[in-house]
């Protein structure tokens, strides 16, 4: 890995930036200027392939960030039972009296939804954080938490402390809210346009990945047991050594070094040794263009991206994205999952593996549509996904609601819930994390998915939060709901969602500045 140093004479004979100088952290340019800018030049610039050192970039940010993040997701799940115990004889020893079944149901509420609080307050966080740190920075100084988080959860039973489970899994949640804005970002910055979306799709690939691991470690002839459960909530120390061991071998955001930080030359060593060669002219031509951009205009805000036409429309894009992510149902059907394959006849074990089966099913379409996001296109799969989810709420609805009249509609809704799968890890699933990082410039770009991965969070709470009682209320109807849902964030997609495919960020950015100047 020693071949990143490698001497300045090596490049293009550019003086570097001044290093004092603080550019603008804006990706628009003047808005004077919006008449003459181009939609985008038709040439398709691609910045080579997949190099054996980008590999190694990907896989050192995507595995130490993106698995934490999937693990975390899915743990609560198997050992639900066991840990109640837990807080049951906790409470006993310490009151001397067993509590109620609701307030044990609560506490566990508590637990597993305070993952998402976390994950809300991390978002939040991203845009100071990858500005101040950097990408690469931000996710080496964010994976700390997850040694303090360890350190609760792995000792909560010897401690006799559900206390240190909620606080371990707050501590969790901070940690994936933040790995969720700037692995994405980072895995954007560092691709070639022509691989953005395949590249950016891992995140969620490796998400799926580390949900069904969870679940298969959790089982009773795993981790899931009476003395087990501890060790598998602390596993999560594991990846994040293997990021520690990795990721300072890989350069920082070379769009970060150079946009953020006016580092030029900084900025083609990190490009050559991603790409594996000097011949990065274009590609840093492009970089320099943003910045020379960057540096005619004043800070983003959030007012100023609200008021703003040219950064509002991406915003909103953004924003409506995640929410179609979470507001889709695909938790709910995971969730009702393991009830709907017991009501076709499956013992529970059977409807355990079933579920597992499941699982696979979203990894393996997940790696579909990293295969198909650069051929297809990021609009197309969306489309078809959200559409594709439409239909089977529709399905599952009747057969989840007539099924105790119609027995054989409980075979139909198995094969429903796996269609639903497969339709949510076509585009749904994956694409929102890195279309983000696309519609933005660098210097808008922590800001926007600072908002956008908050809002995908607390989406995701409010679901969590409000199944459960609409389930009690409705029963299987209540899928009726995201069909609703699902209809408008289709009509939403198909009207307002650009293709990004094969774009640079500037050809993006001068796209909606183009329309927000037809609209004016």
């Amino acid at each position: 890995m020693d071949d990143f140093h490698i001497s300045e004479t090596s490049y293009l004979n550019v003086p570097d930036r001044d290093k004092n100088q603080s550019p603008a952290e804006s990706v628009n340019s003047s808005i004077s200027d919006l008449s003459t800018l181009p939609i985008s030049s038709g040439r398709r610039r691609d910045y080579g392939g997949l190099t054996r050192r980008l590999v190694f970039a990907i896989g050192a940010a995507a595995i130490g960030s993106a698995f934490q993040h999937g693990y975390n997701t899915g743990v609560v799940n198997a050992p639900q039972v066991i840990v109640s115990q837990f807080i049951n004889e906790t409470y006993h020893e310490r009151f001397g009296n067993y509590p109620l079944e609701s307030r044990i149901k609560l506490i566990y509420s508590i637990i597993v939804s305070l993952f998402c609080i976390g994950g809300m307050i991390g978002a939040l966080m991203t845009g100071f954080v990858a500005d101040r740190f950097g990408r690469k920075g931000g996710l080496l100084l964010n994976n700390l938490l997850v040694f303090v988080a360890a350190i609760f959860l792995g000792f909560s039973k010897a401690a006799r402390s559900y206390e240190m489970l909620i606080f371990g899994r707050f501590i969790c949640g901070l940690n994936s809210g933040l790995n969720a804005g700037l692995a994405p970002m980072y895995l954007a910055e560092i691709s070639p346009n022509h691989l953005r979306g395949a590249i950016g799709t891992i995140y969620q690939l490796v998400i799926t990945i580390a949900i069904f691991i969870s679940n298969l470690i959790g089982l009773p002839s795993g981790l899931g047991t009476v003395d087990g459960w501890p060790w598998l909530f602390a596993l999560i120390i594991f990846p994040a050594i293997f990021m520690y061991l990795t990721l300072p071998f890989c350069p920082e955001s070379p769009k970060y070094i150079l946009i953020i930080q006016g580092r030029d030359v900084n900025a083609q060593k990190a490009l050559t040794w991603l790409r594996g060669t000097i011949e990065i002219h274009d590609e840093l031509d492009d970089l320099r263009g943003e910045y020379e951009k960057m540096r005619l205009v004043t800070k983003v805000t959030l007012s100023e991206m609200w008021y703003n036409p040219s950064l509002r429309q991406p915003l909103i894009i953004a924003v409506m994205v995640m929410l179609s992510q979470q507001f889709s149902g695909i938790n709910a059907a995971i969730s009702f999952s393991t009830d709907i394959f017991k009501s076709a006849g499956l013992t529970d074990d059977a409807a355990l593996y079933s579920t597992m089966g499941m699982s696979i099913i979203n990894v393996a379409m997940t790696f579909v549509s990293l295969v198909l996001v650069e051929r297809a296109g990021r609009r197309t799969l969306l489309l078809f996904g959200l559409g594709g989810m439409c239909v089977t709420t529709i399905i599952l609805a009747f057969c989840l609601g007539l099924h105790a009249s119609l027995p054989f509609l409980s075979y139909i809704s198995i094969i429903a819930v796996f269609v639903f799968i497969i339709m949510f890890a076509t585009g749904p699933g994956s694409i929102p994390w890195f279309l983000v990082a696309e519609l933005f410039g660098a210097g808008a770009k922590g800001l926007a998915t600072s908002v956008s991965v908050a809002t995908n969070w607390a989406a995701n709470f409010i679901v969590s939060l409000a199944f459960l009682p609409l389930k009690e209320i409705m029963e299987g109807y209540v899928f009726f709901i995201f069909t609703i849902l699902l209809v408008g964030f289709w009509l939403f997609t198909y009207k307002k969602v650009p293709e990004t495919k094969g774009k640079s960020t500037d050809e993006i950015s001068a796209l909606f500045r183009t329309k927000a100047y037809q609209l004016s």
